[in-house]
Parts: C-alpha cells; structure tokens; sequence
C-alpha cells in the first residue's frame, strides 16, 4: 500500500472533513491537507473558501505552486489570488496561462461585492444560426475544453450581445435539424444581472427567480459571465455573518474566527463597546436628574432594571425583525409608514401585555403593603404605564431606525441589538419616571 493510499480520505467523508475545516487553525489544516492524497487533496483544495485556498498556496514548496494555482477556475483563481499579500500577487498571475491571467486580471478589476465580482468568465455560447445537432456538438468540445459549469448555453452576436438561452433539456430534447434561434428563450423570458449590481441584489433575484444561473451583462448588453448558484450560496453564507456579527454591537471580522488575530479580535470588539458603554454613561445621566423622585419615592428605583430592558427587548426584537425583511427584500424604504403603522398596533399591544403583568404582579405581591407602602395601587399604575409607554417606543425606535439608516446609506444591521437596547434605555428611563411623577404627584412625590 502506498502511502497516498494509507491517507486517503473516503468520499463520504470529504463533507465532515470540510465542515471541521474551519475550527482548525492554519498549521493543523496545512497537515491534514499534506497528509491527504492527491484526488482528495485536490477536491478539497476546490471547495475550500479563497482565504483558506490562499492560505494552503503559501504553504506549498515554490515548485508545486503552478499546478495548484491553475487547477482553480479564473473566478477562484482570483478570490485566491486578491487573499494574498499586495507583493505576492504578481507572482500568483504569473503562474497562470496567458488567456487566464488574463481573465483572472479582468475579475480582479471589479469590486468584491458587485455582480462581476462573483461571476466566471467562462460560460458556454452559441450562435443563433447554429442547428442543434451543431450546438450539441460544440458545447461538448467547449466542455472539454474550459467551460467549468453548464447549466444553460448563451445565444450571443457577433458583438457578444445577449440574444437568449436555451437550456441544455430543450437542446436535448428538440430535432437535430431546428436552429438554436428557434428553440431559445429571448427578450423579458431571460433574466440578467449587471456587472455593477450589488452582490445583495443578486441575491434577491435569485431568490426570487427559479434559476441555477444568471448572465451578467455590461451596460451595452454584452456578455461578461455568468454567477452560478453555488456563487452565491458563499455570498448569502457571508452576508448573513455579517449582518448577525453587527446586530451583535460588533463589526464584521471578515476572517474565520479562529484565523483572526487576537488583537483584531479584540480591537473590533472593543470599539462598539466603547460607544455602547459611552451611552449607556447617559442613563447615570438620567437617573441623577430624577435625584429628588428616587429620593422621596426609593420604591421606585426597584423596577428601573425591569422599565429599560422591557423598553431594549422590544426594541431588539423590531429591530431584528425589520433587518432581517429588509436584507430578504420583504421590506424597502417605501414601505416605512406600513412598517409604522404595523409597529405601533404591535408595540401598543405588547406594552399593554407587559402593563398588565406588571401591575398583576404588584398588586397581588403577597408583602405589596410593605415592600412598595401604602400607596402600592399609584404605584402599580405607574409601572403599568411606563411599561406601555417604553414598549411602544422602543418598537418604534427599533422598527425604524434601520430604515433610517438605510436611507442615509448606511448598512442597516449596523442598528444593532445592542444599540437600540442602549438608546432606548436612556429614553424608557425619561418615559418612566415622567410618568411616575404624573401619577404620584401629590403623594408620595
């Protein structure tokens, strides 16, 4: 037995071998892909993310790097190659053929998060005035030759506008004899995306569209690839830790988290804390200007904490909620006021929910007499409405404060969670005791 062979991983489990991939750091997944053969090695080294594939490229002797570098389609071949270090780069396309380098310099050129970013620039075309017996005939050779994935081929002028596509089952199943023009859907029937389409975007047309893959057109219409569904599954898989490291107070690591440094870690952590901490300074602000209620009416500090993380739940929950329809494409900017309208009722409804458990709870308190004094129903009813009045608006702060920031052109996950539970503590703590001073003034205040 070889040695390749005594290392060998079964198929079956390349999967789990790629969902352990990332809680290895980059010394363990270097000895475990040295110690694979070369076919599992070489699936492996696909389907891994262009970080981890850059990481695996710098590990491998100088010699081997060719081989390695073109086994990756020109659109993998520059999400690994833009991973790498400003000065390695140029040596990286060096490696590659000329009408790759080529491509792969051309896919560079456009940002990550737009359409041409994502999309491959081999794709499988057609002439119109091809039959389908030629049209099977040169889709196999363009298979064998570069066209990675084909899903639908693409009618294109000699200008390399976009005419139609056809499916490969239509190819298959129409006369030898018809011409590609006849059988291909054209016009409204096929969907595309632009080159400068936002990555989210194209998201939304996917999800709203039953398509494997798009063609992505420049704005004269001609063809520049294609972005296939796998291509955005990374893209959702991405955008989706993002938006939930932002909700979370944070920013976005934009590396594993066992391949981020400590220090980026931490200094990305820290800098929301900072501002959390800082506003959260406001509700000490707050209470020290209610000084004189809280100390003619001590009872009243004891529902503070149970006021203001009412009011931040609330608002986290809308905030969350709102965030996540938006990045769906459920909600836009136009819908404010629906989502306004449906906010209030929802707000309202769940203060008085809350109210009413609040005031339950005083009021059947079995020591209520002595724990809050003789004026325990004011105080009941002081809760009661506080409690309303914070819920209310910590859905309002919450629902809206992501469209806000959207219309400013802001990213809306930055609305985080934790924001909107500190804006609103600040404010419920205002709300509660106005309120308590309106209903007990006179007795105990």
């Amino acid at each position: 037995m070889t040695e390749a062979q005594q290392h060998a991983v079964p198929e079956q489990d390349l999967e789990a071998l790629l969902n352990d991939w990332s809680s290895k750091d980059v010394e363990q997944r270097a000895e475990i892909f040295r110690g694979l053969d070369r076919a599992t090695a070489e699936d492996l080294f696909l389907k891994v993310h262009g970080h981890d594939q850059a990481d695996l490229y710098c590990l491998l002797p100088v010699g081997d790097r060719k081989a390695w570098v073109r086994l990756l389609p020109p659109d993998d071949a520059a999400d690994m190659i833009q991973e790498l270090a400003e000065e390695e780069r140029p040596y990286a396309l060096n490696l590659l053929d000329g009408p790759t380098r080529m491509e792969v310099q051309g896919l560079m050129a456009y940002k990550e998060d737009v359409a041409g970013g994502l999309m491959n620039s081999r794709f499988a075309r057609l002439r119109p005035d091809m039959t389908v017996d030629e049209a099977l005939r040169y889709l196999r050779e363009q298979t064998r030759a570069q066209v990675e994935t084909i899903y639908y081929a693409y009618v294109l002028d000699r200008g390399q506008k976009l005419l139609g596509a056809v499916s490969l089952r239509e190819l298959f199943s129409a006369p030898g004899y018809r011409k590609v023009s006849e059988i291909m859907a054209s016009g409204d029937d096929v969907a595309f995306v632009r080159e400068s389409q936002d990555q989210e975007e194209v998201t939304r047309i996917f999800a709203n569209r039953e398509h494997r893959a798009l063609p992505v057109l420049d704005e004269n219409g001609c063809m520049k690839g294609i972005i296939t569904i796998d291509d955005i599954v990374h893209v959702v898989n991405e955008e989706a830790t993002e938006d939930i490291q932002k909700m979370g107070g944070m920013e976005a690591l934009d590396e594993p988290y066992f391949k981020i440094s400590m220090f980026n870690m931490i200094k990305k952590r820290a800098g929301w804390l900072l501002a959390l901490f800082i506003g959260e300074m406001f509700t000490a602000t707050a209470m020290g200007f209610y000084e004189d209620e809280i100390a003619k009416a001590v009872v009243l500090a004891l529902f503070v904490p149970l006021i203001i993380s009412s009011g931040g739940n609330s608002g986290s929950q809308a905030t969350t909620l709102v965030i996540r329809a938006m990045a769906l494409g459920e909600v836009r900017l136009r819908d404010w006021w629906r989502v306004l309208g449906r906010e209030l009722v929802a707000g309202l409804s769940l203060g008085v929910i809350l109210g009413v458990v609040g005031v339950v709870r005083i009021m059947l308190w079995p020591a209520r007499s002595t724990l809050y004094g003789p004026h325990y129903p004011l105080i009941a009813a002081a809760v009661g409405g506080s409690l309303v009045g914070i819920v209310l608006w910590g859905t309002i702060i919450g629902s809206t404060l992501p469209l806000l920031l959207r219309r400013l052109g802001f990213d809306p996950a930055a609305a985080s969670a934790p924001f909107v539970a500190t804006l609103v503590d600040v404010t419920g703590l205002v709300i509660y005791f106005t309120v308590a001073s309106v209903i007990l003034h006179g007795t105990l205040l």
